[in-house]
Order: structure tokens, then sequence, then C-alpha cells
């Protein structure tokens, strides 16, 4: 079984490991196969929105995994979920955003949920994608969304600990009107049981939830 991850950014090949050990745990025989575009998180930041360029740039980088023979394509990107969705359409090969089995979890369990990100345009998509979900399920919930600015640039630069100290400041500020976080980037995922420890709050991060729901769809092809 090949897996093709598609990133956005290096945090989770040279930074944050998570994903790649998290695969390594629960798909052991998998070939994990990596396809990067550096610099397509910077255009959506820098554009403050997801243009049709960056749709094209994320569905090249699908036919691209596609064309290495990957069986399934693992999205590791929050802020392009939107632009997942339509490289899907143009490929046959199975997509599975990281964020998708969190939403559902959020949209069911939570009421009052705060999402927190460390870059912008994490915000909406998240947001959009529980309030999606929550529709599915019948349900109705209201969402505060919470930036801790210039965190994920920190984290980038490879000061961890400063990192760390401005997400559980903003956690802590946003347990004060919310019953459930929800982490927007899986580069916040290690954080989770401390925040949920520090803020008496559950808080969801996709990685551990995402690569289980990619289990799942990997179990279902080979069967």
């Amino acid at each position: 079984m090949k897996i093709a991850i598609l990133h956005t950014s290096f945090v989770f090949v040279s930074v944050e490991p998570v994903i790649n050990n998290l695969i390594a745990e629960l798909i052991p025989d998998a070939e994990v196969i990596h396809f990067v575009d550096s610099d397509v998180l910077a255009t959506v930041v820098r554009e403050q929105g997801i243009s049709t360029r960056s749709e094209e740039r994320m569905t090249h980088l699908a036919q691209a995994a596609e064309a290495a023979g990957a069986d399934i394509i693992f999205s590791a990107c929050s802020s392009l979920g939107p632009a997942l969705d339509v490289a899907a359409r143009n490929v046959t090969t199975p997509v599975v955003k990281i964020d998708d089995a969190m939403a559902v979890r959020a949209a069911a369990e939570g009421n009052r949920i705060g999402v927190l990100a460390t870059v912008p345009t994490t915000l909406a998509p998240t947001s959009d994608l529980i309030l999606a979900k929550a529709a599915g399920l019948g349900r109705t919930v209201t969402i505060e969304q919470r930036l801790c600015a210039g965190a994920f640039d920190v984290l980038m630069s490879g000061d961890r600990e400063l990192h760390d100290s401005m997400v559980m400041e903003q956690a802590l500020e946003l347990a004060a009107t919310v019953d459930m976080i929800v982490l927007a980037q899986a580069s916040m995922s290690r954080l989770a049981t401390l925040l949920a420890e520090k803020t008496q709050r559950p808080v969801l991060t996709s990685p551990r939830i995402g690569v289980e729901y990619l289990a799942q769809r990997v179990a279902e092809l080979v069967a």
C-alpha cells in the first residue's frame, strides 16, 4: 500500500514528524511518499484566500501523487482543505483530508467550540468544515475563532518553547467561553494533552484521529 502525503510546508517533513510516526504505528506496512509545495500556503496567506491558481497547484500535487502510483492520498494541510476538494475531483485516487474525522467528532460532541489556529487561513476552513459536519448530523453548534498570531513562524524557526507558550496563553483565554477546543493545525498536536489538562476542556487535534480514519480507508481498500 503506497500512501502519498501532500504538504504545504516542510513542518511535517523536517520539524514535526508526527504524521510519519502515526502511520508507522497504525499502518506499519505502508510505503509513504511525500509531495510538497512549500510556497502555496504562503500564497494563500498573502492573498487572504484560496485562488483558482492555488486550487490548480494542489490539483497538480495530487496528480503527481497519482502518477507516482499512490493507492491513497492524505492531505496534511487544513488551510487548503477546500482546494483538496477540487483536487479530489481531478484524480481517481481516493483523497483523505487530515481534519475530516476530527470535524465530525467536534460536530457530534461539542456545543460551543473554540477553533484555535496559528495560521490565519486555517480558521475559516476548519470552522466551515465543522459547521458542515454539524449540519449533516442535524446539530447546531457555535464557533469562536482564535488566532495565535506569529506562533507558526516561531515554530518554523525552531523555537518550540516560545511557540508552545504562545499557544497555551491563547488556549487558556479561549477556554473561558467554550466547552471544547479544536486545534486547527496538526502542528499543535503534541500540546493537546497538556492543553486539555490546563484548560479543563476537551481538546481535539487532527493527526491521530485523521490517521486512524486513513487506516480505516486503507483497510477498506485492501479488503
